[in-house]
């Protein structure tokens, strides 16, 4: 025999769900009331999650033959055409660098204990290295492979060659003396993109050029003023974290 609930004397069950969803509806109401924007924001933006970033000036990770092979590389990923200016001139290689100088260069966010075994094309590397030793050996066997090529470093390549190698790098063609070329393409590649089009504090992306030349209007504080206006251009110049960072 199934036991039935309870109700109080003169009310029904109806009465009481609808009760219940009116109380779940106010303290919902509530809540959304309590976190809801009125006027101009009563804190300093990024306060409490602040960008790092790095007063010093020139290179803080890689050596002076790091810096000229990586600028080499992003000026390749990313060249100057009638859109933009290069991957080395937006800061990419500056970026890539402050990036490795801070906690991604050392993994110090992520569970680096073992055991170590290959994993899947989506899982990534699954090595034991971190960005910082990913980078440093990886670009001292691709000087080698191509100080064995052609005598060079590939800062010293042609245009022509730099873009070939790339491509084998990139289709697993080559193989380099003591580390995976494929991996480091890869690595360098996403690292550019990231320099290219994140916000101009952490070193890449200068002057806003690739915001620009996407018409994204930057880390503004919201778009309620916005929301009901489509299909047109706002003309908005994009604004930089930094420039949030003066006006706090």
């Amino acid at each position: 025999m199934k036991k039935r609930a309870k109700t109080l004397p003169g009310v029904t069950r109806r009465q009481v769900l609808t009760w219940s969803a009116l109380g779940v509806a106010a303290s919902v109401s509530q809540a959304a009331d309590a976190v809801s924007l009125k006027g101009s924001p009563g804190w300093t933006p990024f306060s409490d999650n602040p960008p790092e970033t790095f007063d010093q000036q020139g290179w803080l990770f890689f050596t002076d033959e790091e810096a000229r092979t990586v600028e080499a590389l992003v000026d390749r990923l990313i060249p100057n055409d009638e859109l933009s200016i290069g991957g080395k001139e937006a800061g990419c290689a500056v970026f890539i660098d402050r990036q490795l100088k801070g906690s991604y260069g050392t993994f110090e966010r992520l569970y680096m204990e073992g055991p170590f075994q290959k994993g899947t094309s989506e899982q990534g590397d699954q090595s034991a290295l971190v960005p910082q030793q990913r980078y440093r050996q990886g670009l001292a066997a691709l000087n080698r492979y191509v100080q064995t090529t052609s005598q060079k470093n590939f800062a010293d390549l042609t245009p022509e060659q730099q873009d070939a190698l790339l491509h084998d790098m990139e289709a697993g063609k080559v193989h380099f003396d003591g580390f995976d070329a494929q991996s480091l393409f890869l690595e360098v590649l996403n690292n550019t993109m990231e320099g290219f089009f994140a916000d101009p504090i952490y070193g890449g992306n200068k002057e806003m050029v690739s915001w620009k030349m996407l018409g994204f209007p930057g880390a503004r504080y919201d778009y309620r003023d916005y929301i009901e206006r489509h299909n047109e251009d706002l003309h908005l110049e994009p604004i930089s974290i930094a420039q949030w960072k003066a006006k706090g």
